[in-house]
């Protein structure tokens, strides 16, 4: 699969670390680890919401690499398949715990921060950033990890589905009907203009 996520030059790199691994090569395992923990964690942490447990899907994920490096295809970018067990990992652990709350902070900064003249005025910022929190926690899992991917990762609708291994016509009717309820419950809240509300259109 062609993928703006990698270079020739890091699908290269990433083939022979992974070769070097499947050789027992433990140096180049934790050269593969060090590239990549920081997208792992990042992507984990924006579904869970949780320090520890995105902390323990991190070392997860690269267990199931080292686990299964003889079926990873080098031929091919590795960041898709680490952001897929990545989820996976997130599903399961969201799943167990029934924890509904993603951090899309970025998101949330870009729609309601501006420069703060005022103790009111910081007042009033912090009530409209824990109203557009609010709805964008109130999702349901699968909008909400593909409004992570799309707007918090900027993957295309193409890498998104890769990601999940569903179609890409299902990542588009996710993300409209995702950005549609969230438009609706920002819509019906009095702390949000309504120029807030349609960011999401």
């Amino acid at each position: 699969m062609e993928s703006s996520w990698a270079t020739a030059k890091s699908i290269n790199e990433d083939r022979l670390l992974i070769a070097r691994t499947r050789q027992g090569d433990y140096a180049a395992f934790e050269a593969l680890y060090n590239k990549y923990k920081g997208q792992v964690y990042r992507t984990a942490l924006a579904i869970v919401r949780d320090q520890g447990a995105a902390e323990d899907i991190l070392q997860d994920c690269f267990i199931k690499v080292y686990t299964h490096i003889d079926r990873i295809d080098s031929s091919l970018p590795l960041i898709p398949w680490l952001y897929r067990v990545t989820v996976n990992l997130s599903y399961n652990w969201v799943t167990r715990r029934k924890r509904w709350l993603t951090p899309l902070e970025n998101v949330i900064d870009r729609l309601t921060t501006a420069p703060r003249t005022s103790p009111e005025q910081a007042v009033e910022e912090d009530e409209l950033q824990r109203a557009v929190q609010e709805a964008i926690y109130s999702l349901n899992f699968e909008q909400r990890v593909v409004l992570i991917l799309f707007y918090l990762s900027n993957f295309s609708i193409r890498e998104i589905a890769y990601i999940l291994d569903v179609p890409e016509g299902t990542v588009k009717s996710r993300l409209h009907y995702g950005r549609a309820n969230l438009r609706q419950k920002l819509l019906g809240d009095r702390r949000l203009s309504i120029g807030v509300a349609y960011e999401w259109s």
